[in-house]
């Protein structure tokens, strides 16, 4: 495998992170729970934290991509039906913006054809340089 390869499947690596946190992001967007500072006797479960893909550039050529969670997690809003809502009727909902998750579906995708197309382009040229020492 080239360079040009490794660089791409570090490519196609962050890609895929990315795709995975927005999926969970978006299938967790309305995981409401009881507000942070609230006291909870019944111990239900909090609100989703929201996660976000941070990608940096590799020394020589590549990609890293870590996640880390959203700040702040959540935000607080009226729903005096939930049975964990605050004496004001408030709980904690996730902070998850769904046109911006759907952005990174997209960023993702984009992402994942142009590292698929480097890795294509990179066989290739391997086997042309193949038939030409042959």
């Amino acid at each position: 495998m080239g360079i040009a390869s490794t660089i791409a499947v570090s490519g196609l690596d962050a890609a895929s992170l990315r795709l995975q946190v927005a999926a969970s992001n978006i299938a967790n967007s309305l995981s409401d729970g009881p507000l942070p500072d609230v006291p909870d006797p019944e111990n239900f479960p909090p609100a989703y934290s929201p996660l976000r893909v941070n990608q940096t550039d590799v020394a020589g050529g590549g990609t890293r991509a870590t996640v880390s969670t959203v700040s702040p997690a959540t935000l607080s809003v009226f729903d005096p039906t939930a049975p964990f809502a605050d004496g004001d009727g408030f709980v904690a909902r996730p902070n998850v913006d769904l046109a911006g998750q759907m952005i990174q579906l997209l960023i993702a995708r984009y992402s994942y054809a142009a590292n698929a197309q480097v890795m294509r382009a990179d066989a290739q040229m391997s086997a042309a340089l193949l038939n030409i020492t042959a």
